[in-house]
């Protein structure tokens, strides 16, 4: 495993660029009942302090967002509804306070599993296709915030080669005023795998 971690200066890049740069890369999670992971194939890069999108958004240091101040490499997870997980890539150096959402996989360890956790997923391909899906199919909670993302626990693997990758609008982000028609979201290009087709067909 150890030899095909992602670098931890990859992480120290800005969330644009950590971003796309996580696409092709693979997200796993040793959980006791299995290893359970898959491809990454859809990102969104929220940008901190001048990001009226971002939990992290004016500098509020503390709270949820706490793990945004360290540097970059960790994992900053939140709950939406009240009930589903959202697993982040703490971006940048210390308070800067930037983070990549993980939107979709591609799975391909610990299908059982997943299938098992998500039940109503009637094929691969509903597995992962969104951020709490992703979260629920690979066990990842609360419980994993703050995880470095070195393992072992929880852990991504580098990429054999680029993927091809289309920029488009983030999704649910029409509250911001600022930054909500930025193209911080990216997808491997054509991959049926990702959450929702991306409208923008931008490199």
């Amino acid at each position: 495993m150890t030899d095909a971690l992602l670098s931890p200066e990859v992480y120290q890049t800005d969330g644009v660029a950590l971003a796309r740069r996580l696409l092709g890369c693979r997200l796993v999670h040793e959980t006791p009942e299995g290893p359970a992971g898959g491809v990454i194939v859809e990102t969104e890069a929220y940008m901190g302090l001048s990001d009226d999108a971002a939990h992290s958004y004016r500098g509020r240091p503390g709270g949820r967002v706490n793990v945004q101040y360290g540097p970059g490499g960790f994992a900053y997870i939140y709950l939406i509804y009240g009930m589903h997980s959202c697993m982040n890539v703490v971006a940048n150096g210390r308070d800067v306070p930037e983070a990549v959402l993980i939107r979709a996989l591609k799975p391909d360890q610990g299908l059982e599993l997943m299938y098992r956790r998500r039940p109503k997923a009637k094929n691969d391909r509903q597995l992962c296709s969104g951020p709490g899906k992703l979260c629920a199919a690979l066990d990842i909670t609360r419980a994993q915030y703050g995880l470095s993302l070195r393992g072992p626990e929880l852990y991504i693997l580098d990429r054999p080669a680029p993927p091809p990758i289309t920029a488009s609008r983030r999704i649910g982000v029409d509250y911001a005023v600022r930054c909500r028609d930025e193209l911080w979201r990216f997808t491997i290009t054509g991959d049926p795998f990702v959450s929702r087709k991306p409208k923008e067909e931008t490199p």
